[in-house]
């Protein structure tokens, strides 16, 4: 997969083209996260994004999960970090930034099995 294709099926255009929170598809988590992403930077091992937070990540009350974090419509800078893909596990890393102040407010860590495709 070439990083152009990452970059367009990452953002969706304002016409609904891609996937949208509106239809809860069978993969309902993937569109309600991504919808709203602009990918600023594709390299090989590092994607970087901006986002305005939408209201659909607050609780029901209107106010964010943590006060500290971020408002409504505060714009963050999502860096996601491939720090290691072998042939079974990947390791990546991804820090949430206020875009205004470069303030970290999340980071989190994951390890993916990768499976085995068959040469069958």
């Amino acid at each position: 997969m070439d990083l152009e294709s990452v970059k367009r099926y990452l953002e969706k255009d304002e016409a609904g083209n891609g996937a949208t929170v509106d239809s809860i598809p069978y993969k309902f988590f993937e569109p309600f996260i991504v919808q709203g992403i602009t990918v600023d930077v594709v390299e090989s091992g590092r994607v970087v994004c901006t986002m305005k937070v939408p209201d659909r990540l607050l609780l029901k009350e209107h106010r964010p999960i943590d006060a500290t974090l971020m408002f409504v419509q505060e714009e963050i800078e999502i860096e996601s970090k491939a720090l290691r893909v072998g042939k079974a596990v990947a390791v990546v890393s991804v820090e949430l930034r206020k875009k205004k102040t470069g303030k970290i407010v999340a980071h989190g860590r994951h390890t993916k099995y990768l499976a085995v495709s068959s040469k069958m």
